[in-house]
């Protein structure tokens, strides 16, 4: 996609080709545009990344661990959502340990949580075009660089404080460490190499292993030592790569379970379990508190239902795939091309390693069974990046040197135009004008290379201009996307799920507002959710049965009114419960009204789904807190998470994110209460009994002792206009706080 020459003197197009004209300048001397665009590209990426920052929702829920782990060294090693220590995030911490440093420096804020973040994606796109150039040139790297920066849901998901910017930054560092050990066949690389993806592993566990098979058999394949000194430098790496990985599980493992918080997300505690099961089997075939797979289970919510064209459909397509066919023919082209070069050849170890690295995360992302976000995606961009540019300068001089290429890279280009134009007409009534302009520049930039492909002296510039031109279209589509983020003009930023671009499928959060109408609600379209009685949920709940009822997967909890960032917060109606559509009859809907949005401790602190509590309660709960550690436990980490925020005090989460943590029991919340560190439970509202934590008997015990033992407070005494406690009965709808002291525990 770039006539930038090949830095190799070795490289040959096919045996019988003409050889390639030499290089323009020595490999080793960058031309003076390089440097220039490279910086124009990483401003371009920050813009994106930071425009209007301040006024986008964050992940509550990590949001929360980064502040808990400002308050408490303790819960910045472990990991907590609550600065008391009761429970962790469902992942390891190296995020929030990066962000909670960066705001134990320069004070809490979205800024200060975001600013390493920001670095780290710039530091991604640098790495890539540093690898790019090395093995093909200043001009591939400028288009890697590109296409990385200009990737929709890479623009999303770095603008957020989920885990994944950093997991792709330590990623692609170890891939780039790796090609440059088999290019120089030191060891020290590669076991650098192997400590990236370590730490990597410490911020999204298995995920960070995905590329790691191709990685290691590219070394062993094509490095420069001997057979033997390759295992051997293999088996060190190894060991680099358990230690970077584990140490963190061990040093977890080694303190008594009695005095490090619950590991959420695992089903004993413990940090093992979360590794094997929540965040690592229980991702690719469901289960493990990770629903139930493609078919309507936690993926299939998310990003549609599993299988190998996942990542084109609605959901996904505008987010990933613009330049997924290209690449896929860049690669292919690229070895057919080095078919003859030898073992060590890096130029083919580049295109074995990225192309890898694609398909490897291709396969698992397209039928993973659990929890399928469309945000992980992002993980694909650094590989589609290098593709595309290297193999594209390979397809470039094939087509110019030998006529039986003339027709490849054309076909990729004409094939990629016409997938940018599928996808912009998913995107009804939106930017109508991009696709008919992306496939006039096309056709004329192909018709530009098939005239000029012989081209010589000065109409080899319309041939350059023809290249820049193809570049431009191919590249257009996922710039719309991308610029939607920042300019507010799509993207659902919801913190939980962020996304990129216009509303075009049914998952949750494919655009403002989420769901599609048709018993598939969204979670509020990014606004910080409210309400004390959590009447969005209820709706949706509503909704989510009236769904299920019309042979429709029901509407999922939408939240109340809405959270401003600060100051006095609004009034608001709850979600509606969307009609469920599917068979011959229609489902009916719901609807709820919440009584006020919590206010922000910052600016885009929100995000998460479930409710929380009115400033009221909330002043009402510190006022009385008697000393008790916590200031009021819950039944998620979602409305935990908002609470913290709200509050600036530990809250427990009793059963984490996805409801299924057995992090409380009747016993240990009798020790809590008994000891004074805990006075406060609230109940209901979508919780215990009605949502997270909801028919096991753990739950149902908590909720029938709390219910028995602990007094009801009263709207009237925070401030409600109801004289009598919240209806208990009905826990679905209803949210009650109940106050329980030592005397109160048999």
């Amino acid at each position: 996609m770039t006539s930038a020459t090949d830095p190799h003197p070795h490289t040959t197009v096919t045996p019988d080709a003409p050889p390639p004209a030499p290089p323009a300048a020595p490999p080793d001397k960058a031309p003076r545009w390089s440097l220039p665009a490279l910086l124009a590209i990483l401003i371009l990426a920050a813009v994106l990344y930071s425009w209007n920052l301040s006024g986008s929702d964050l992940n509550s829920f990590y949001s929360a661990a980064v502040l808990s782990g400002t308050q408490s060294w303790k819960a910045w090693f472990f990991g907590s959502l609550d600065a008391g220590n009761f429970l962790t995030v469902d992942k390891p911490p190296f995020a929030t340990m990066v962000m909670g440093l960066s705001c134990r420096i320069f004070g809490y804020g979205t800024w200060q949580m975001m600013l390493p973040m920001v670095l780290v994606a710039l530091a991604t796109i640098w790495i890539v075009h540093a690898s790019v150039k090395r093995v093909w040139g200043h001009g591939a790297a400028t288009v890697a660089a590109l296409v990385l920066a200009l990737t929709p849901i890479t623009v999303a998901i770095n603008r957020d404080n989920n885990p994944d910017t950093l997991l792709v930054f330590l990623m692609a560092g170890g891939a780039a460490l790796a090609l440059r050990a088999v290019h120089n066949g030191k060891l020290l690389p590669l076991v650098g190499s192997a400590v990236c993806f370590g730490l990597a592993f410490n911020t999204k566990m298995l995920q960070a292993y995905i590329a790691l098979p191709a990685v290691f058999a590219v070394y062993l394949y094509a490095a420069k030592p001997k057979l033997i000194k390759r295992v051997v430098n293999l088996l060190i790496a190894g060991v680099a790569l358990a230690v970077s990985s584990f140490w963190w599980a061990a040093a977890v493992s080694l303190v008594p379970a009695e005095d490090r918080p619950y590991i959420g997300g695992s089903t004993d505690g413990s940090a093992w379990d979360l590794i094997m099961g929540y965040n690592g089997l229980g991702r690719i075939l469901g289960g493990e508190g990770n629903g139930g797979g493609g078919g309507g289970g936690g993926g299939g919510g998310f990003s549609g239902t599993a299988g190998l064209g996942r990542l084109f459909n609605d959901i996904l397509g505008g987010q990933i795939s613009w330049l997924i066919p290209f690449a896929a023919i860049a690669c292919v082209g690229g070895l057919v091309l080095r078919g003859r070069a030898p073992r060590t050849d890096l130029t083919r170890a580049a295109l074995l390693l990225w192309g890898g690295w694609t398909a490897l995360h291709y396969l698992t992302f397209a039928m993973a069974e659990g929890t399928m976000h469309p945000y992980y995606t992002t993980a694909l961009a650094p590989g589609i990046a290098a593709l595309c540019a290297g193999g594209g300068v390979m397809l470039l001089r094939a087509f110019r040197a030998d006529k039986r290429w003339a027709w490849v890279l054309p076909a990729g280009l004409g094939i990629t135009a016409v997938w940018a134009v599928v996808l912009l007409r998913r995107a009804s009534g939106w930017n109508t004008w991009l696709w008919p302009a992306i496939a006039v520049v096309m056709a004329l930039a192909i018709v530009g290379l098939l005239v000029f492909r012989s081209a010589s002296g000065m109409r080899v510039r319309l041939l350059a201009a023809s290249v820049a031109a193809a570049v431009v279209a191919a590249v257009a589509g996922p710039a719309a996307y991308a610029w939607s983020v920042p300019s507010g003009s799509g993207g659902g930023m919801g913190g939980t799920n962020p996304t990129a671009g216009p509303s075009t499928g049914s998952g949750f959060g494919g655009g403002p507002g989420g769901g599609d109408g048709a018993g598939r609600g969204g979670f509020g379209g990014g606004q910080m959710p409210g309400g004390t009685q959590q009447g969005g949920q209820a709706g949706g709940q509503s909704g989510q049965a009236g769904g299920q009822s019309g042979g429709f997967p029901g509407g999922q909890q939408q939240d109340g009114g809405q959270m401003m960032p600060g100051g006095t917060p609004p009034s608001g109606n709850g979600g509606n419960g969307d009609t469920g559509t599917g068979g011959t009859a229609p489902g009916g809907t719901g609807t709820g009204t919440g009584t006020g949005g919590q206010p922000g401790r910052m600016g885009g602190g929100g995000g998460g789904m479930g409710g929380g509590a009115s400033t009221e309660l909330i002043a009402y709960l510190k006022k009385h807190q008697d000393g008790a550690k916590w200031l009021l436990a819950v039944s998620s980490s979602q409305s935990a998470a908002q609470l913290i925020l709200s509050s600036g005090e530990p809250v427990i989460s009793m059963w984490g994110w996805s409801g299924s943590d057995k992090a409380m029991t009747l016993a240990k919340l009798k020790e809590l209460v008994k000891k004074g560190e805990l006075h406060y439970i609230q109940i209901g509202g979508g919780g215990m009994g009605g949502g997270p934590g909801g028919g096991s008997s753990v739950s149902t015990e908590v909720t029938e002792w709390v219910q028995k033992n602990g007094t009801a407070v009263k709207e009237s005494e925070y401030g409600g206009t109801s004289d009598s406690a919240s209806d208990s009965s009905s826990q679905s709808s209803q949210s009650t706080v109940y106050r329980l002291d030592a005397s109160d525990v048999a």
